[in-house]
This record gives C-alpha cells, sequence and structure tokens, in this order.
C-alpha cells in the first residue's frame, strides 16, 4: 500500500493506493455521520458493489446511480442527484461516497461541496485516470455547452482511496484513456517516472497487477506535489493542464460522445507537442520522444474530419483564459514545461491541421 499526503489549505487527507485500500472506509465507522450515500453507475456497481460493500462494511449505505457517460456533468444532473439526497434525508452530516471515474469524481465532488453547503465525501476512483490524476486536489466540476468544467469548485474530500484491483473490468479503451494522462505525467515529470513509464508501457494491461503498481503511486505522486504546491491553480498547478487546451476543445466540438477524456488529452499531447515545435520551444527530438510516448499506448479513434475552425473557435473558451487570452502550456522538453500567452490563433489552427495528417495507429 502507498500512502500521499495532500497538505492544502482548505483541509489535508490521505490518499491510499493498493490493494485493499477500500477497507479504509472502516475508520469512518466511529465518524458519527447520520447516513451515507454512494454514489455510482450501474456498470461499476454491477461488477464490484458486493465487493466494495463488504470491504467497506458500510453496509448501511444507499445507493444512487447516475448515467454513465460525460454527459452526466451537467448541472441538470447535479440537480437530479442533490434532490435525490434531499428527498431521502441527506443533512449536513452525511457522507458521500464518489464509487466511479473521473464523471462521477468530478460530479459528486461538485454535490458535496454544494449540498446543505458542504457534506464530507470520499474519492474511490475506479478508472486509471480517476486513480491517478482526476480524483487528487480536490477539483470539482460540471460542464457547460460553452466549455468544459467551466462550473465547479474546489472542495477537498476526506479521503482517497484507490484500489487497482478495480481495473481488472475496464475494457481496452477505457484503459488506454487512462495511460494518456499517466504519459502527461511522465512528460511533465521526466526522471524516475519517465524511466518506469518507458519500460513498462508495452506490458500495461488492465489484468497485469504487478506492472499497474509500479506505475500507479509514481504517477499519483506527480499531481500530489504539484496540488501541494499549488491548491488552487494560482500558477504551478497550470501546468498539469498540458495537453487540455486542445483536448477540452476536442471534447467540447464533438459533444463530449466521440472522445472519452483520456483520448482527448492524447490528441491534445500531440496538438500541442507539434504548436510548441512549429514556434520554436521544443526541439524536433524532444517532439519525438513525446510522440512516441502517446503512440505507444495505443491506437486512437480518428481527429480527420474534426473541423480545425470548431477547435480554434472554442480554444478561448478554455477555463485557464483570461480576458479571452490563452494561457498555454508549452513542453520545452520532457521534464520542462512553460506557460506562455500571446500564441496566435493561426498557429494553433496550423498546428490542428497537422496532426490530422499525423500516420499513427488508429481505432477502425
Amino acid at each position: 500500500m502507498q500512502r500521499f499526503q495532500v497538505t492544502a489549505k482548505s483541509g489535508n487527507y490521505p490518499i491510499l493506493i493498493g490493494r485493499g485500500a477500500w477497507r479504509e472506509l472502516r475508520s469512518l465507522g466511529s465518524c458519527g455521520y447520520s447516513s451515507i450515500f454512494f454514489l455510482t453507475e450501474k456498470g461499476i456497481w454491477r461488477h464490484w458493489g458486493e465487493r466494495f460493500v463488504r470491504e467497506s462494511a458500510l453496509r448501511d449505505a444507499r445507493t444512487i446511480f447516475v448515467p454513465a457517460g460525460e454527459r452526466s456533468k451537467s448541472v441538470a444532473e447535479m440537480e437530479r442527484v442533490a434532490s435525490k439526497l434531499a428527498r431521502a434525508g441527506a443533512d449536513r452530516k452525511s457522507l458521500l461516497v464518489l464509487f466511479g471515474g473521473g464523471v462521477i469524481g468530478d460530479l459528486g465532488g461538485f454535490v458535496a461541496s454544494t449540498y446543505m453547503r458542504g457534506i464530507d465525501c470520499v474519492q474511490v476512483p475506479t478508472t486509471l485516470l480517476g486513480q491517478v490524476d482526476s480524483s487528487i486536489g480536490g477539483k470539482n466540476a460540471v460542464n457547460l455547452a460553452a466549455g468544459k468544467n467551466l462550473v465547479g469548485t474546489f472542495y477537498p474530500p476526506r479521503m482517497v482511496l484507490a484500489d487497482p484491483v478495480v481495473l481488472s473490468t475496464l475494457d481496452p479503451r477505457n484503459f488506454r484513456s487512462g495511460l494518456y494522462e499517466v504519459v502527461k505525467h511522465a512528460v511533465l515529470a521526466g526522471g524516475p517516472l519517465l524511466s518506469l513509464l518507458d519500460r513498462h508501457l508495452d506490458s500495461l494491461r488492465p489484468d497485469n497487477l504487478r506492472a499497474l503498481d509500479a506505475i500507479l503511486g509514481s504517477a499519483a505522486e506527480v499531481k500530489v506535489n504539484v496540488v501541494n504546491r499549488d491548491e488552487r491553480e494560482a500558477n504551478l498547478r497550470q501546468v498539469l493542464n498540458l495537453g487540455h487546451t486542445f483536448g477540452h476543445a476536442l471534447e467540447a466540438a464533438t459533444g463530449y460522445r466521440r472522445y472519452s477524456h483520456g483520448e482527448s488529452v492524447g490528441w491534445g499531447l500531440l496538438a500541442i507537442t507539434v504548436l510548441a515545435e512549429r514556434l520554436g520551444y521544443l526541439e524536433a527530438g524532444e517532439a519525438g520522444r513525446i510522440r512516441d510516448l502517446v503512440w505507444r499506448v495505443g491506437p486512437l479513434p480518428s481527429v480527420r474530419d474534426v473541423s480545425a475552425g470548431a477547435i480554434v473557435k472554442l480554444l478561448p473558451h478554455d477555463k485557464k483564459s483570461v480576458a479571452g487570452e490563452i494561457h498555454w502550456v508549452i513542453p520545452e522538453r520532457v521534464g520542462k514545461v512553460r506557460i506562455v500567452t500571446g500564441i496566435p490563433l493561426a498557429e494553433a489552427e496550423s498546428a490542428w491541421r497537422d496532426v490530422q495528417t499525423l500516420k499513427i495507429p488508429l481505432l477502425a
């Protein structure tokens, strides 16, 4: 079991990663909660609900289900979940346990941060992306038609419990989606994580827990270290958005239906690498290293028919933009990025068109 600690002004909390992590929920039995609720999806619960209840020993908790998919990250779904809590008698001493991937974590964290002006929640991520990234840092949000994650809060969970055993039932595409975020962390951190990923990437599969154990903690630690130094994205934490400006635009341009978040980040990493190389921030050799990592994860769904004009139109709506000025996270080499403003949208459009012509493995 690997343990990390997030230390933040809004509250400190532990992160446990490893087999048996769910048992830590038993420690909350003496905390005097008036009621406990699980927020999850039916598919996840069908595979893992019985085991989760047994290991957590929270047998009296009630379960609220959310439809699977990014479209559940909406104001309407947030209202529906909050209304269910109210009808079930949830009060300020209730606990909300978020058992699912990034959608459950973001939506549920937002509900917890606003219901009764804030109730305790626990993040129990069940996807690779959730375990190394989205469950850590206390960022919660829902999407608007205008863009991704535009309505949200910073609200720390009581704890984060990540058991890799739950990854064994992920389908290959969902699993690869999480690996693109691991690649992002390796590009940011370089060093040991990059070496570890380079050594194990070709053997990472949902059923290979031994290889996963070596990666999960190291990837999660990258985010923990950044969050501990910059809780609310004042400066440093912006680097975690590497690949996300293009990625979020791709998700929004296709209605959050065609690409998973991780796949969008994969394309975003490729696009920002092309842009950085075009502008002279990134040498060809370093650009090749980043592209190689993304390609080794596996095939991506094609973007050849996604309008460059649609992508460019959405870029200024990124939540990191200020007065329409995009704050780009630009790689200078593996292990080093910088925040850059003032890049003409025409350059971004050209970079996207270049990415659309890359000869890479694509999903059939």
